[in-house]
């Protein structure tokens, strides 16, 4: 239970300064910010562990920051999918 909490709650802080490195305006609301911050904690915790600095839930340094690097890759994607059928003059 607290996993899933602590999961949320540092996906949100990992969408939101993803939201704020990422130059632009993004069309997110909290609801995007807060799944694409959970990913990116998730594939930062997956990284950290596979290069074995810790458990895919344990709070590091390089898994933070890898999942931050992920959030602001995954903002772009979600942008791009988001504007495809839009013409940009």
């Amino acid at each position: 239970m607290f996993n899933i909490i602590g999961l949320l709650v540092v996906g949100l802080i990992i969408g939101a300064l993803a939201r704020l490195i990422k130059p632009g305006k993004q069309a997110l609301g909290l609801l995007g910010t807060l799944a694409l911050g959970v990913v990116g904690a998730l594939i930062g915790g997956i990284v950290a562990s596979a290069l074995g600095t810790g458990d895919i839930f344990e709070l590091n340094v390089l898994g933070f920051v890898v999942a931050v690097v992920a959030g602001v890759l995954l903002i772009g994607v979600a942008e791009g999918m988001s504007s495809k059928g839009k013409t940009r003059v």
